[in-house]
């Protein structure tokens, strides 16, 4: 964890992040980067000007930058994340003006041993893609890397079994600053009107019930993310006579990040972006297996 520069890394903290899980890359050279830009932004512009050719190399109003993220995996094993951003400049701006940034997307591999040890030489391995902005670049960005490289993405939910062990985890993390409130969030079924249940829990209090039922620190079993759930139902039931069991988690809010169950992250704190990288890293290889 201590090999991630917080600098670098400041972007990806603080914004929702869209999920996917992508198959691995068939013959993705990393020297090859500034000219998958280059196609990229052609195929953008072709694209937006449904279907005309747009030649190569000329300037255009999206500007595409492809780069390697170098700081961000795990083991040796893995390979460097690589960004994609997309900037915009208006025609009428002047030429001296700051680009906009409009959509950012990475793709990661942190402790993604279990699926680049069995894969052959010529694919990439970077199970993870995160996206940030409008879901009609996704969708052209997603299309030109599937014909490209021969890969297949896939929006990547995230199960209340796994919530509940990621707001087990974070809850149990240390701070070195005021942290806000572990809250649960939890959808009752089977309503005409929609209705959900908020449930906030002080940190500190989270934290010592999490100290309560960990035996071993550093390693968590299943069994002692299901006593902490029951736990925190217990002292809802006993408040508000409600079993939040019969409901369904949705989300989960802590200091340390925020997840919701159709796939959108957003990570709070650079010290613990490996770890949250490396859970999300398990679930986007065990949707690809």
């Amino acid at each position: 964890q201590e090999n991630v520069d917080p600098q670098k890394t400041a972007f990806l903290l603080r914004k929702a992040w869209t999920l996917y899980s992508v198959t691995p890359l068939y013959r993705f050279h990393r020297a090859r980067l500034r000219d998958y830009a280059r196609l990229l932004s052609a195929f953008i512009a072709a694209e937006k000007q449904k279907g005309l050719a747009v030649e190569v190399g000329v300037e255009l109003d999206i500007k595409v930058a492809v780069s390697s993220l170098t700081d961000l995996r795990g083991s040796e094993q893995d390979q460097a994340a690589v960004l994609v951003q997309l900037s915009s400049r208006s025609r009428a701006s002047s030429r001296n003006s700051e680009d906009k940034l409009v959509w950012s997307g990475w793709f990661c591999s942190v402790y993604g041993d279990d699926l680049s040890e069995n894969v052959p030489e010529d694919f990439t391995c970077l199970p993870l893609f995160l996206t940030h902005g409008a879901e009609s670049y996704t969708s052209m960005i997603g299309s030109w890397f599937q014909k490209t490289f021969d890969c297949c993405f896939r929006r990547l939910a995230i199960s209340p079994l796994n919530l509940s062990w990621m707001v087990a985890m974070w809850a149990g993390c240390k701070l070195d600053r005021a942290a806000s409130a572990v809250e649960l969030v939890f959808s009752v079924p089977r309503l005409s009107q929609p209705l959900d249940i908020s449930y906030a829990i002080h940190p500190e209090d989270a934290k010592a019930l999490w100290d309560t039922v960990q035996k071993t620190p550093g390693e968590i079993t299943q069994e002692e993310v299901d006593v902490f759930m029951d736990c925190l139902y217990a002292h809802f039931h006993r408040h508000f006579k409600i079993h939040l069991s019969a409901a369904k988690l949705v989300k989960v809010s802590t200091a340390v990040a925020s997840a919701h169950c159709d796939g959108i992250v957003k990570i709070l704190h650079s010290q613990y972006l490996p770890g949250v990288l490396m859970l999300l890293t398990e679930l986007a290889i065990s949707q690809i297996q």
